[in-house]
């Protein structure tokens, strides 16, 4: 109850506070992005397995279709894209979520509908927690697109070896969560990413 008391209250305070940055960057992505949505709306897996519309600001070239994984490079990605994902600013609309109690800040990131299905037994148990803007898997993986791009298939080496280990993070974030917890993880979030921590998340080789 206090979690999602603190979520709304700070996603309203965020939304108050960061309007005038995300109007800006809303009219960056209709200058030079036109030809689609300043929104990028899709439906994710959200508690419970209840699907609800999550909202970004749009990065890549509408109408272009692809996979659901994308990579560093990614030639649907535009310049301005690329810059809005790197400082993760793409992500500030998710404020919206959260306030409506479809997210939390801390909380596994919400799935396409298709991956929740691969969950069995105890797995589905992350689906008692709300997805989160961030989260200790998405610590880990925070620079997950740059890795993706050094593998021969991107898309199986997300199935087989980054979307299991996301499981297991989130299985232990779902054991031993607590508010202090969760302000630790946001913290981490907003810092500057240390070497020796990247280095000590690396994921495993396809071959584990």
């Amino acid at each position: 109850m206090f979690k999602e008391l603190f979520d709304r209250s700070a996603a309203l305070l965020g939304l108050l506070i960061l309007w005038p940055v995300m109007l800006v960057i809303g009219i960056i992505i209709a200058v030079k992005m036109p030809g689609g949505p300043v929104l990028f709306r899709q439906q994710r897996v959200g508690r419970h397995g209840r699907l609800f519309t999550m909202v970004k600001f749009r990065t890549m070239t509408a109408g272009i279709p692809g996979s659901t994984v994308s990579v560093a490079g990614d030639s649907r990605i535009t310049p301005l894209g690329a810059t809005l994902r790197r400082y993760k600013l793409d992500e500030l609309p998710e404020l919206w979520n959260v306030l409506k109690g479809d997210m939390s800040f801390v909380g596994p990131r919400p799935d396409v509908p298709g991956y929740a299905d691969r969950l069995k037994g105890t797995d589905r148990r992350i689906l008692e927690l709300k997805p989160g803007i961030t989260g200790p898997a998405t610590l880990k993986y925070r620079d997950e697109e740059q890795l993706l791009a050094l593998q021969p298939d991107p898309q199986d080496y997300n199935d087989r070896v980054i979307f299991p280990d996301k499981v297991r993070i989130n299985l232990e974030y779902l054991e031993n969560r607590s508010f202090a917890e969760d302000l630790r993880i946001i913290i981490q979030t907003l810092l500057p990413t240390p070497d020796k921590y990247k280095a000590a998340t690396r994921p495993p080789s396809m071959s584990a």
